[in-house]
């Protein structure tokens, strides 16, 4: 006889944990870390969220050291942090939910002007969001890097912590080792699919070994790059399968897409240039207006855009899977684990509504209000917000 479907507010095991249902809070970066700070506003945010009745929510994005920072008002996971993101986690906690770190080094993707240090990459090449040229690492230079993750996962365990999330995604450093477009590497980590994938895998490996068992590990792994030559599913399957023959994750998040050539994979829906030309000085904002169609393509947006090509993994893999990708409605959660996901992962709809999924538990709502309009992108540099849920809350503030 076939089990029973779960259902989507059950509690659900994730390696050591309890959730108290199967909704993640996807790691999207907050924007109020000012020079790396745990601010009040960082607190309430993840608070809000947890409030709302989301399971796990994910702090994003925590950098493993100062030089595999996005920019310079990013959160490094050091003994300095430890305190504010306990504070944050016990406040999650308080709520009944669990808290997750989302770690990892943004290689191509960190701004080495903003950061005032040079950043690396599998291979030597310019890089837009890099601000110019980012060299390949040395081998010794990686070997720094995967002690640098092993230290600031031992950090995230003594911020309170109950979950790491290792970035495998969007063509940051860990994410480009896997791409044949990144990745011209002719040593150990370059050529074939199991070589590329080599370093990453070495990566989860001293992670595990660094927090033991009792903290789970989930990687948000890209499914395809999204560009031409770039990670496509011949090779990330088999990268899939390889990282679960590891052992060494509890769960997988699949993504797509890249921060350095495609940043709009991954959200899809329109694109806000004028605003994002605006939230930037006038020189970035002019190379927006020339380039800017070409790093942020216009992709129709669907409900759960990324569950043909998932549907793919969770053929091939026993492990369990998070599906994410544009869910905004309670029935493509119950279709999701109809189809044997065991979570779903919201973005953009927990900013337009922080409260959506009690509502949902409490069935006074059955989707969303997010429209997709995604003008809460270029707010990362000031706070990501919801344009729609700010105009509103100034409305009845009298602003």
């Amino acid at each position: 006889m076939s089990s029973p479907r779960p259902t989507v507010f059950e509690p659900a095991r994730l390696g050591p944990l309890t959730l108290r249902n199967r909704i993640v809070k996807a790691a999207t970066f907050e924007g109020v870390m000012p020079r790396g700070a745990v601010s009040d506003d960082l607190v309430e945010f993840h608070t809000e969220v947890a409030r709302g009745g989301t399971a796990l929510t994910t702090v994003a994005y925590c950098s493993v050291s100062p030089a595999g920072r996005v920019h310079r008002d990013t959160l490094v996971l050091d003994a300095d942090a430890v305190p504010g993101l306990r504070r944050l986690t016990d406040s999650v906690h308080a709520e009944g939910a669990l808290a997750s770190a989302q770690i990892g080094h943004a290689g191509l993707v960190a701004n080495q002007i903003s950061n005032g240090m040079r950043s690396t990459a599998p291979s030597t090449r310019i890089s837009a969001p890099g601000m110019g040229l980012v060299k390949g690492a040395t081998l010794a230079e990686l070997d720094t890097i995967v002690d640098d993750y092993a230290t600031a996962a031992r950090y995230a365990v003594d911020s309170g912590f109950d979950a790491l999330e290792i970035h495998l995604g969007h063509n940051y450093l860990l994410s480009s080792f896997f791409s044949p477009n990144l990745n011209k590497r002719t040593d150990r980590y370059g050529g074939s699919v199991a070589n590329r994938s080599a370093y990453p895998r070495r990566v989860l490996e001293a992670v595990r070994r660094a927090v033991g068992d009792d903290v789970a590990i989930t990687a948000k792994f890209n499914m395809t790059d999204g560009v031409p030559k770039g990670l496509w599913l011949d090779e990330s399957l088999p990268i899939a399968k390889l990282i679960e023959s590891d052992g060494h994750i509890d769960a997988m998040e699949l993504t797509g897409g890249s921060s350095l050539l495609n940043g709009m994979y991954f959200f899809r829906g329109d694109v806000p240039m004028k605003e994002f030309q605006e939230s930037q000085p006038k020189l970035v904002g002019w190379g927006l207006k020339l380039y800017g169609p070409r790093i942020f393509p216009k992709l129709p947006f669907e409900e759960a855009f990324f569950l043909p090509m998932a549907r793919q993994f969770r053929s091939e893999l026993s492990l369990p899977l998070i599906l994410l990708g544009g869910i905004n409605r309670r029935d493509t959660m119950e279709t999701a684990l109809d189809e044997g996901f065991e979570f779903v992962a919201m973005g953009r709809a927990l900013l337009r509504d922080p409260y959506v999924v009690d509502k949902m538990r409490r069935e006074v709502a059955h989707e969303g209000l997010c429209i997709h309009c995604n003008k809460c992108m270029p707010t990362i540099y000031t706070g990501t917000r919801c344009v729609i849920r700010e105009t509103l809350r100034d409305v009845e503030l009298g602003v």
